[in-house]
């Protein structure tokens, strides 16, 4: 499995705007994407922290290139002030 997290720090007074986008997007991935095996969506004040579960790599990179995702993102790219993804190869259970 592949493991992705990424930590959203959103622009003072657009959390309302964002996270009904951020949630729909992690509802899209888990019903549509055969390879999406988790996507929790956590918030703190003005930060998202997202958790995504992968079969592997190449599911990630299909998630990246779905029509849903890149909607989201462009809706979102002005929303956010800083973006960090990390990525994990391996998950152990």
């Amino acid at each position: 499995m592949f493991a992705v997290t990424v930590f959203f720090q959103i622009k003072p007074g657009a959390m309302s705007a964002f996270l009904p986008l951020m949630i729909e997007n992690a509802r899209t991935s888990l019903r549509d994407e055969a390879g999406c095996q988790q996507f929790d969506v956590c918030r703190k004040g003005d930060t998202v922290f997202l958790y995504e579960v992968y079969d592997d790599e190449t599911a990630f990179e299909t998630h990246l290139g779905t029509a849903h995702f890149q909607a989201f993102d462009t809706a979102v790219a002005e929303m956010v002030i800083d973006k960090r993804i990390r990525v994990y190869d391996e998950v152990m259970r």
